[in-house]
């Protein structure tokens, strides 16, 4: 049985969530699938989330990588019972345009924080062009990250920036994050700041704004982010994407060709697919340390097999029920 090699995502999640939470629902079973969205600015995740419920009429629809208002891109949602692909599409590669401003350093480490530090004029003319490129270079490979304090990592089951809202500090772990490509797109000077455009390639959990905080203060000038685009999540491209005005049952990408994006797949015939969607096993060539979809006919997205057990053994991770014509 010949397997089909895509995006490789390490797991997926068994439970269907929005939020965080499973959710009980009436949802029409025929609208179900993936959709590529293009955020614009002033909007939350969360905006978006709600923006599409209201416009295909169900409430069962969940995000893949949380962007903050300020930020525009890629938003990969999954609506019904492909919400359960969202761990997986979450977990791939991220790539980003942004622009650093050096020269200051704010609460939340962006634009829209308020500023703690102004270095002085003397100090931002100091900083070289060469030494900007060559710090942006030793963030490359795997690092130690400090997120915001104000992200949305939770701590004791609160969100960091709920806690920031509430007037605590907030001081959060480094986490180890891949940075596998950090490019100086261009650098613009003004009298008391310097900004850099650049191009982040790197790890899912990587926060923009901590690279931006981090570049700033090996230079001595404090730094923090002012725009942030992501062109890619996974495989999607930002040209994959659509407004969120024009999000229609008919935008919605079938759950097969949202899988088939993101991780290998094995295609399955009709009798494999009933004993699969009864919970029987099957025999399968699996890659270890990785999910596979199990695709049938017509495009029918069966199964998310986890094929990291030894010596061949799998389980089902999710189980699709089919989708009505």
């Amino acid at each position: 049985m010949p397997i089909h090699t895509g995006i490789l995502g390490k797991r997926t999640s068994s439970r269907s969530s929005v939020g965080g939470r499973k959710r009980r629902s009436n949802d029409d079973p025929s609208v179900v699938g993936g959709l590529f969205l293009d955020k614009p600015a002033g909007m939350t995740s969360h905006d978006v989330v709600a923006r599409v419920r209201r416009a295909l009429g169900v409430r069962r629809v969940g995000h893949a990588g949380t962007l903050d208002p300020m930020a525009t891109g890629v938003l990969v949602l999954g609506v019904g019972p492909a919400t359960r692909l969202l761990g997986i599409v979450g977990g791939h590669g991220k790539e980003y345009t942004a622009t650093i401003r050096l020269g200051a350093s704010t609460v939340t480490d962006d634009r829209e924080g308020d500023v703690l530090t102004h270095a002085s004029i003397e100090k931002i003319g100091g900083v070289t062009d060469s030494a900007i490129r060559e710090h942006v270079a030793s963030f490359i490979g795997t690092i130690e990250q400090r997120p915001s304090s104000v992200s949305a990592v939770k701590l004791d089951g609160k969100r960091a920036y709920q806690r920031v809202r509430e007037g605590e500090e907030v001081e959060l772990q480094t986490r180890a994050v891949t940075i596998s490509a950090f490019e100086v797109l261009g650098i613009q000077r003004g009298d008391n700041w310097i900004d850099v455009a650049v191009c982040v390639e790197c790890s899912a959990g990587t926060y923009i704004r901590s690279l931006a905080r981090d570049l700033g203060e090996v230079l001595g000038v404090g730094g923090h982010l002012t725009e942030l685009r992501r062109t890619r999540s996974g495989d999607v491209q930002v040209e994959d994407c659509l407004d969120v005005d024009a999000v229609s049952v008919e935008s919605l990408v079938r759950p097969a060709t949202f899988a088939r994006r993101q991780l290998p797949w094995i295609d399955v015939n009709e009798s494999e697919v009933v004993k699969v969607r009864n919970g029987s096993r099957i025999s399968l060539e699996l890659p270890q340390e990785s999910a596979v979809a199990l695709i049938g006919p017509d495009e029918d997205l069966v199964a998310i097999v986890d094929a990291s057990g030894a010596n061949g053994v799998y389980s089902y991770s999710a189980v699709f029920p089919p989708v009505p014509d």
